[in-house]
């Protein structure tokens, strides 16, 4: 199946958990699912692929901790303390498969804002080089990314990344 990440903006943290059971990136909000903007992904995981765009962006090299994010879903707080916690867990648990939410740095956001429109298609061509992915879809996307971190910005919100899957 893969896991499926979707990257939205919201209010505050309290908005982006809203219904966490639901995707972020929905064309048509169902009746009672807040509606965000978003942009959907299947495999742009914070901490692996963004981070390898945010080190592209920053000129800088890709590390563990570029990306910063903060777990907001399932609550951390609730999560199983020891082993036996654990195995008492039902399958479908969100700390197993999700669905999770993540809340990105303030400086992620303001990197992706950053990009101007003349680094777009180098952007998608260096981040394609590793895996042969087509540059100009990864230019595509990267704009699109790009076109939400300034909304955010310019409301004054965060990044989130909603997460499903696994």
């Amino acid at each position: 199946m893969g896991v499926f990440y979707d990257y939205f903006r919201a209010a505050d943290r309290h908005a982006a958990v809203a219904k966490p059971d639901y995707p972020r990136a929905v064309e048509k909000p169902l009746l009672g699912i807040p509606a965000f903007d978003a942009v959907e992904t299947k495999w742009l995981a914070p901490w692996g692929s963004l981070a390898d765009l945010i080190a592209l962006i920053r000129n800088v090299p890709c590390t563990h901790d570029l990306v910063q994010t903060v777990d907001l879903y399932p609550p951390p707080e609730d999560a199983p303390k020891t082993d036996e916690e654990w195995d008492a867990l039902p399958e479908d648990s969100p700390y197993f498969a999700g669905p999770g939410i993540e809340e990105l740095s303030a400086d992620v956001r303001d990197s992706l804002a950053d990009v101007p429109d003349e680094r777009l298609i180098e952007l998608g061509r260096q981040w394609a080089a590793d895996d042969d992915s087509d540059p100009r879809q990864l230019s595509r996307l990267i704009a699109e990314l790009r076109d939400l971190a300034r909304r955010a910005r310019s409301e004054e919100q965060l990044l989130y990344c909603w997460s499903f899957g696994g």
